[in-house]
Protein backbone atom coordinates (compact mmCIF):
# COMPACT_ATOMS: atom_id res chain seq x y z
CA UNK A 1 0.00 0.00 0.00
CA UNK A 2 1.26 3.15 -0.71
CA UNK A 3 1.57 6.47 1.20
CA UNK A 4 -1.42 8.50 -0.53
CA UNK A 5 -3.59 5.30 0.72
CA UNK A 6 -2.29 4.92 4.11
CA UNK A 7 -2.88 8.49 4.76
CA UNK A 8 -6.38 8.43 3.49
CA UNK A 9 -6.80 5.71 5.79
CA UNK A 10 -6.06 7.32 9.07
CA UNK A 11 -7.57 10.42 10.53
CA UNK A 12 -5.77 13.19 9.32
CA UNK A 13 -4.23 14.34 12.69
CA UNK A 14 -2.09 11.13 12.61
CA UNK A 15 -0.42 11.81 9.18
CA UNK A 16 3.23 12.52 9.20
CA UNK A 17 3.24 11.74 13.09
CA UNK A 18 5.34 8.31 14.26
CA UNK A 19 2.68 5.98 15.31
CA UNK A 20 3.82 5.99 18.89
CA UNK A 21 2.65 9.38 18.96
CA UNK A 22 -0.65 9.21 17.49
CA UNK A 23 -3.68 10.84 19.84
CA UNK A 24 -6.62 8.66 19.70
CA UNK A 25 -8.47 12.05 19.93
CA UNK A 26 -8.06 15.25 17.42
CA UNK A 27 -5.51 17.79 19.54
CA UNK A 28 -7.32 20.89 20.15
CA UNK A 29 -4.86 23.14 17.87
CA UNK A 30 -5.68 20.90 15.09
CA UNK A 31 -9.73 20.98 15.50
CA UNK A 32 -11.96 23.46 13.32
CA UNK A 33 -9.15 24.20 10.66
CA UNK A 34 -10.12 25.29 7.24
CA UNK A 35 -10.69 23.03 4.31
CA UNK A 36 -7.19 24.42 2.90
CA UNK A 37 -4.85 23.74 6.21
CA UNK A 38 -6.64 20.42 6.92
CA UNK A 39 -5.86 19.57 3.29
CA UNK A 40 -2.15 20.17 4.01
CA UNK A 41 -1.98 18.82 6.99
CA UNK A 42 -3.16 15.13 5.71
CA UNK A 43 -0.43 15.36 2.87
CA UNK A 44 2.56 13.26 3.61
CA UNK A 45 5.51 15.32 3.99
CA UNK A 46 6.97 13.67 0.97
CA UNK A 47 4.33 14.33 -1.70
CA UNK A 48 4.50 18.10 -0.88
CA UNK A 49 6.15 20.24 -3.61
CA UNK A 50 9.29 22.49 -2.68
CA UNK A 51 8.53 26.24 -4.78
CA UNK A 52 11.34 27.35 -7.07
CA UNK A 53 12.53 30.84 -7.04
CA UNK A 54 10.57 31.20 -10.36
CA UNK A 55 7.49 29.93 -9.05
CA UNK A 56 7.67 32.26 -5.82
CA UNK A 57 8.35 35.05 -8.34
CA UNK A 58 5.33 34.20 -10.47
CA UNK A 59 3.17 33.98 -7.25
CA UNK A 60 4.31 37.23 -6.29
CA UNK A 61 3.66 38.81 -9.63
CA UNK A 62 0.41 37.28 -10.31
CA UNK A 63 -0.80 37.97 -6.45
CA UNK A 64 -1.97 34.28 -5.68
CA UNK A 65 -0.41 34.31 -2.57
CA UNK A 66 -2.82 31.82 -1.64
CA UNK A 67 -0.51 29.42 -3.30
CA UNK A 68 2.06 29.72 -0.42
CA UNK A 69 1.77 26.83 2.22
CA UNK A 70 4.08 25.51 4.66
CA UNK A 71 5.06 21.64 4.75
CA UNK A 72 3.08 19.72 5.93
CA UNK A 73 4.79 18.75 9.35
CA UNK A 74 5.84 22.35 9.95
CA UNK A 75 1.95 23.96 9.76
CA UNK A 76 1.31 21.43 12.05
CA UNK A 77 3.81 23.05 14.71
CA UNK A 78 3.21 26.01 13.92
CA UNK A 79 -0.27 25.64 14.66
CA UNK A 80 0.82 23.99 17.81
CA UNK A 81 2.97 26.72 18.63
CA UNK A 82 0.18 29.87 18.19
CA UNK A 83 -2.10 27.68 20.15
CA UNK A 84 0.23 28.00 22.58
CA UNK A 85 0.96 31.52 22.42
CA UNK A 86 -2.33 32.59 22.55
CA UNK A 87 -3.06 30.59 26.05
CA UNK A 88 0.54 32.25 27.43
CA UNK A 89 -0.06 35.43 26.24
CA UNK A 90 -3.51 36.37 25.02
CA UNK A 91 -3.01 36.41 21.67
CA UNK A 92 -0.28 36.18 18.74
CA UNK A 93 -0.09 39.82 18.55
CA UNK A 94 0.85 40.52 22.20
CA UNK A 95 3.65 37.67 21.47
CA UNK A 96 5.21 39.42 18.49
CA UNK A 97 4.91 43.31 20.25
CA UNK A 98 7.04 42.03 23.46
CA UNK A 99 8.92 39.22 22.65
CA UNK A 100 9.86 39.83 19.05
CA UNK A 101 9.48 43.34 18.42
CA UNK A 102 10.06 44.71 21.46
CA UNK A 103 7.53 47.72 20.88
CA UNK A 104 5.28 49.04 23.63
CA UNK A 105 1.49 50.06 22.89
CA UNK A 106 0.86 52.54 21.32
CA UNK A 107 2.82 52.22 18.31
CA UNK A 108 3.84 55.52 17.60
CA UNK A 109 6.44 56.52 14.56
CA UNK A 110 9.00 58.94 15.40
CA UNK A 111 9.61 60.24 11.22
CA UNK A 112 8.01 60.04 8.44
CA UNK A 113 7.56 56.54 6.88
CA UNK A 114 11.13 55.07 5.75
CA UNK A 115 13.03 57.62 6.98
CA UNK A 116 15.43 57.76 10.04
CA UNK A 117 15.19 57.16 12.47
CA UNK A 118 15.96 53.60 12.04
CA UNK A 119 13.63 52.14 15.12
CA UNK A 120 10.66 52.68 13.01
CA UNK A 121 11.25 49.81 11.37
CA UNK A 122 12.64 46.03 11.98
CA UNK A 123 13.71 43.49 10.16
CA UNK A 124 13.17 40.15 11.63
CA UNK A 125 13.17 35.86 10.10
CA UNK A 126 9.60 34.96 9.00
CA UNK A 127 9.20 33.09 12.17
CA UNK A 128 7.48 29.94 10.00
CA UNK A 129 8.48 30.33 6.37
CA UNK A 130 6.80 28.50 3.72
CA UNK A 131 8.18 25.40 1.86
CA UNK A 132 10.52 27.00 0.09
CA UNK A 133 13.56 25.96 -1.67
CA UNK A 134 16.57 26.13 0.76
CA UNK A 135 18.21 28.65 -1.28
CA UNK A 136 15.15 31.32 -0.43
CA UNK A 137 15.31 33.22 2.57
CA UNK A 138 11.87 34.41 3.91
CA UNK A 139 12.04 37.99 6.16
CA UNK A 140 9.76 39.72 7.38
CA UNK A 141 10.29 44.34 7.60
CA UNK A 142 7.98 45.39 10.53
CA UNK A 143 7.23 49.14 10.57
CA UNK A 144 5.67 51.50 13.06
CA UNK A 145 4.45 53.82 10.47
CA UNK A 146 1.25 52.87 8.27
CA UNK A 147 1.37 51.33 4.91
CA UNK A 148 -1.61 53.68 3.17
CA UNK A 149 -4.08 51.82 1.43
CA UNK A 150 -7.05 52.46 -0.70
CA UNK A 151 -10.25 52.01 1.25
CA UNK A 152 -12.17 50.89 -2.12
CA UNK A 153 -9.61 47.49 -2.63
CA UNK A 154 -7.56 47.41 0.58
CA UNK A 155 -4.44 47.27 -1.32
CA UNK A 156 -1.41 49.06 -1.26
CA UNK A 157 -2.24 52.58 -2.73
CA UNK A 158 0.21 53.76 -5.91
CA UNK A 159 2.42 55.68 -3.23
CA UNK A 160 2.74 53.44 -0.55
CA UNK A 161 4.04 50.98 -3.32
CA UNK A 162 7.00 53.17 -4.57
CA UNK A 163 7.74 53.98 -0.99
CA UNK A 164 8.30 50.51 -0.37
CA UNK A 165 10.12 49.74 -3.66
CA UNK A 166 12.14 52.54 -3.18
CA UNK A 167 13.51 50.94 0.16
CA UNK A 168 13.59 47.12 -0.59
CA UNK A 169 15.92 48.05 -3.95
CA UNK A 170 17.84 50.47 -1.79
CA UNK A 171 18.69 48.13 0.96
CA UNK A 172 18.35 44.70 -0.55
CA UNK A 173 19.28 45.95 -4.26
CA UNK A 174 22.56 46.87 -2.98
CA UNK A 175 23.25 43.34 -2.06
CA UNK A 176 21.71 41.42 -4.81
CA UNK A 177 20.81 41.60 -8.11
CA UNK A 178 17.17 43.16 -8.86
CA UNK A 179 16.07 39.58 -9.86
CA UNK A 180 17.22 37.68 -6.68
CA UNK A 181 14.71 39.64 -4.63
CA UNK A 182 10.92 40.11 -4.14
CA UNK A 183 8.28 41.73 -1.93
CA UNK A 184 4.95 41.51 -1.14
CA UNK A 185 2.18 42.63 1.51
CA UNK A 186 -0.52 39.70 2.65
CA UNK A 187 -4.00 40.46 1.80
CA UNK A 188 -5.76 40.81 5.46
CA UNK A 189 -7.17 37.42 5.18
CA UNK A 190 -3.64 35.62 5.08
CA UNK A 191 -2.46 38.11 7.95
CA UNK A 192 -1.57 36.06 11.63
CA UNK A 193 -0.81 39.70 12.53
CA UNK A 194 -3.25 42.37 11.95
CA UNK A 195 -2.29 45.53 14.59
CA UNK A 196 1.75 45.89 13.35
CA UNK A 197 2.18 46.79 9.48
CA UNK A 198 4.60 45.02 7.71
CA UNK A 199 5.58 43.14 4.38
CA UNK A 200 7.29 40.42 3.51
CA UNK A 201 10.25 40.12 1.11
CA UNK A 202 11.88 37.02 -0.08
CA UNK A 203 15.74 36.45 -1.18
CA UNK A 204 17.30 34.16 -3.22
CA UNK A 205 20.52 32.82 -2.10
CA UNK A 206 21.99 35.86 -0.46
CA UNK A 207 24.95 36.06 1.80
CA UNK A 208 24.14 34.93 5.14
CA UNK A 209 26.04 37.71 6.89
CA UNK A 210 23.69 40.42 5.09
CA UNK A 211 21.13 38.07 6.53
CA UNK A 212 22.53 38.56 9.64
CA UNK A 213 23.45 42.07 9.14
CA UNK A 214 19.96 43.22 8.35
CA UNK A 215 18.03 41.22 11.29
CA UNK A 216 20.71 42.08 13.83
CA UNK A 217 21.44 38.27 14.06
CA UNK A 218 17.98 37.34 14.61
CA UNK A 219 17.08 33.61 14.57
CA UNK A 220 13.45 32.14 13.34
CA UNK A 221 11.44 30.68 16.41
CA UNK A 222 10.58 27.44 13.71
CA UNK A 223 14.52 26.65 15.01
CA UNK A 224 14.39 27.64 18.50
CA UNK A 225 11.35 25.17 19.49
Amino acid sequence: MGSTDAATSMPYWHVNVPESEREADCPGFLRDLSAKDQGIISTPDDQYHTLTWAEVRDIVATNRLDRFQRVPSDLRRYLAYNWQLRRDHGSIMNFVLNQRLRWAMPITPKGAPFELPEDDIKTLWNDWPYGLDKRIVHIVVWTKFDLEEDPQTTDLTDAARREINHYVDKVFGSRLPAENYIWFKNWSSLKSVHAVEHFHVMLFDPDPAFIDEITHGDVPLCRKV
